[in-house]
């Protein structure tokens, strides 16, 4: 689900950088990128990795760390409860599914 919001979200900053706003095409790669090696590391957990669910976590300890520095700082992020699901709710849902024994994953 991440992945799949990740990769909309790169997908919608596209025709932005048609419009004239070049910025937009790098943002817009880089969320491509991002939904991309996400998958590649829900793969890698499919096929009960222990590498991948490492860097999976990891990368779920970013994303909420990252989540709430943007919700602390006032620059006008939203703060609305789709805000929070996505953003807070999601990644320590994925911490916490993550972090179960391999045995768990049989």
């Amino acid at each position: 689900m991440q992945t799949l919001l990740w990769a909309i979200a790169g997908i919608s900053a596209m025709p932005f950088a048609l419009a004239g706003e070049p910025f937009m095409l790098g943002l817009g790669l880089a969320s491509l990128l991002l939904a991309m090696s996400t998958c590649v590391l829900a793969i890698g957990i499919l096929w009960r990795r222990n590498r991948a669910r490492r860097w999976a976590i990891r990368l779920e300890i970013v994303c909420l760390a990252a989540s709430l520095l943007q919700m602390l700082v006032p620059i006008g992020a939203n703060h609305g409860p789709v805000s929070l699901m996505t953003n807070v709710a999601l990644p320590v849902a994925l911490i916490v599914l993550l972090r179960k024994p391999r045995e768990a994953f049989i």
